[in-house]
């Protein structure tokens, strides 16, 4: 009899979960259920659609209609899973009751929206769906001025977006630099004085208490000062949606997701949960950098763990999902910039003593044409002399050299064992003779011994 396999989120990582169960068992019933319209698109794509540089048919990789036909798989849109009795092995969307072998719940993430009042005006978004950007869109059509709550990389690429548009843009952050958390403030000031030449307005350290307008918004109030504005767009990070989970009394983690096991099945009361599998925005990971609870809600890290949730839920041969660096990548502006494992402001909350390493050259030699600047940054351990992360900021080719500072973090290696054992290859177009990255763990490791 054919294993019937429920999906729930039609995003990264459930589309993925999907597409891998059918591929590890190509006789299971599997159906998705999504509250979305469309499905199988990038919410790092957003800020381009509303500026037009990408339509939104392309960002939509693929319709239910393509999974149906392609690849066996029934997508039911616009449609809520209202129960799930993971004894009766039962869910309820729809009004419908449908049985399964097999559950994987990839419900993702919501923005956080703090609880101020005025959030529920109107032109007032957030920025998640495809839908959000196309309300956003035709908002903007005779709209001057735009506050964006939160100076993430969302943020910041939709502030650029809505500046090319023509748009007079503010960004409130209730921290003190851009890209909180996972840059460290030196490397996230050269990116906010970027913006500032574009004419992007930042006010820091300002807490939004509330929106103000009459049936739509007309100002944002933060930190006592008022900011009037035509449309209002909150950017300020994700929360795991949590409600399925809840319902079933699984266990959440210290940093408000599920607690998984390396098969990505959740726990009740301590006890794994069989046959239900969960993966994206909503599960807690373990850092790869020490040992310890992180959060990963990267589409990268969404397509991996679909890939084990979906052979797992098809019952083929077990795998494991291990403990993340989180390697991450923005292009803002004309800059890249980079970043993996722990920050300076994650590793004092690890409680770790950190030294850094850094370095400043080029992408390209310096007599070919072409070459941008690049900074880069490596953190370690004062103690044990572990590479725990970097940074990075170039014009160009950030992507191979923060994956290679990735595969050095989570092997454990210190910066003595990366200049004994690194080398990197070199082609006037492409790279210096001797690799900026090179140059900043040297560096480090001069730090390393005062």
């Amino acid at each position: 009899m054919a294993r019937n396999i429920i999906v729930i989120g039609s995003g990264a990582a459930g589309m993925t979960a999907a597409s891998t169960a059918k591929e590890k068992d190509p006789s299971a019933n599997i159906t998705v259920f999504t509250e979305d319209e469309d499905i199988a698109y990038s919410p790092c794509a957003i800020p381009w659609g509303i500026e037009g540089k990408s339509a939104w048919n392309d960002i939509v990789m693929h319709t239910p209609e393509f999974y149906e036909k392609e690849r066996g798989i029934r997508v039911h849109t616009r449609t809520r899973v209202e129960s799930v009795d993971d004894s009766a092995k039962t869910i309820v969307a729809g009004g419908e009751t449908y049985p399964y072998d097999s559950l994987v719940i990839a419900t993702g993430g919501r923005v956080f929206v703090p609880p101020i009042d005025g959030a529920d005006l109107g032109n007032v978004f957030i920025v998640r769906t495809v839908r959000n950007g196309k309300d956003i869109q035709a908002a903007l059509n005779g709209a001057e001025k735009v506050v964006i709550g939160g100076a993430g990389v969302i943020g910041l690429e939709l502030a650029v977006s809505l500046k090319e548009m023509g748009k007079d843009v503010t960004v409130v952050e209730m921290m003190d630099q851009v890209i909180p958390r996972i840059a460290d403030k030196d490397m996230a000031d050269v990116i906010q004085a970027d913006l500032e030449k574009l004419g992007i307005k930042f006010i820091m350290k300002a807490p939004i208490q509330s929106v103000n307008g009459e049936g739509k918004v007309s100002s944002v109030t933060a930190a006592g000062v008022e900011y009037p504005c035509d449309v209002m767009i909150f950017a300020t990070g994700i929360r795991a949606n949590l409600d399925i989970p809840k319902a079933l009394g699984f266990d959440i983690g210290v940093l408000g997701a599920l607690v998984v096991s390396p098969t990505l099945q959740p726990y009740k009361r301590g006890r794994m949960v069989p046959d239900i599998y969960v993966a994206g925005d909503l599960v807690q990971c373990e850092s790869a950098i020490m040992p310890g609870a992180t959060m990963s809600q990267l589409g990268s890290t969404a397509v991996k763990q679909g890939r084990v949730a979906g052979n797992n839920a098809a019952g083929a041969e077990k795998m494991l999902f291990g403990a993340v660096a989180s390697p991450w990548v923005s292009v803002i502006a004309n800059r890249q910039i980079a970043g993996t494992g722990l920050s300076r402001g994650l590793a004092s909350w690890y409680g770790i003593d950190v030294v850094e390493g850094k370095s400043k050259g080029s992408t390209r030699a310096r007599y070919y044409p072409g070459g941008t600047e690049m900074v880069v940054k490596v953190l370690a351990d004062k103690t044990t002399h572990r590479i725990i992360g970097a940074q990075i900021i170039a014009g160009e080719e950030a992507t191979g050299r923060i994956d290679w500072l990735t595969a050095a973090a989570v092997s454990g290696m210190t910066a003595e064992d990366f200049l004994f054992r690194s080398e990197n290859a070199y082609c006037p177009p492409t790279s210096m003779v001797r690799d900026p990255v090179i140059a900043a763990v040297e560096n480090l490791c001069i730090n390393l011994k005062q």
